[in-house]
């Protein structure tokens, strides 16, 4: 793979399987959605599909939570269990990771998502998320956070605890072992 966000046939086979061993091991997350639509869909869009990819190699187990009739697209939501590994101990965005005197966190989650080409769940998606299941009872994952907010210098995070879910903030230059982001891409 050069600087396209494209993958090589082998690996664009082996994502379409992972996903959809997913889809059919959890069909409480897409009722009345066909795999057999969702993969002609993603076979069309070669940059999502690289986007995908890169939600799993993080541990973002990306999973179809709906399809917005209006736009005519599926979409996608990292559903592991616990904040994606592969994204954890960063802070909120380049201006707080740039604040940091000493300790810096060699990322941030609005340029990871970025990178990756997928947006930062939102507070109404992430509670959306939680009822498909039970997701961040050891971890938390920052969410999109109100300009009004991050101008004051914080940010939120959400987690999933006695049965509820919670929204709290932080310092946007805080980071954490067990903190990590969720992401939302369209297809």
């Amino acid at each position: 793979m050069g600087n396209k966000k494209e993958l090589i046939s082998e690996e664009r086979e082996e994502l379409l399987k992972t996903l959809k061993k997913r889809f059919e091991r959890n069909k409480s997350r897409h009722e009345n959605l066909d795999w057999d639509n969702v993969q002609i869909k993603l076979e069309s869009n070669p940059e999502k599909l690289w986007s995908l990819n890169e939600m799993e190699k993080t541990g973002g187990e990306p999973d179809v939570v709906s399809f917005d009739e209006k736009t005519n697209e599926y979409i996608f939501y990292d559903c592991s269990a616990e904040s994606p590994k592969g994204r954890r101990s960063v802070c909120y965005d380049i201006e707080a990771q740039e604040s940091r005197k000493e300790f810096k966190p060699e990322n941030n989650v609005i340029d990871m998502a970025a990178e990756i080409g997928i947006e930062l769940l939102t507070e109404e998606q992430y509670r959306e998320l939680q009822l498909l299941g039970n997701f961040d009872q050891k971890t938390s994952s920052w969410i999109k956070t109100p300009l009004e907010i991050r101008k004051l210098g914080g940010a939120l995070f959400a987690d999933f605890r006695y049965n509820t879910v919670f929204v709290y903030h932080n310092g946007a230059q805080s980071y954490y072992a067990a903190r990590g982001f969720r992401g939302a891409l369209r297809v």
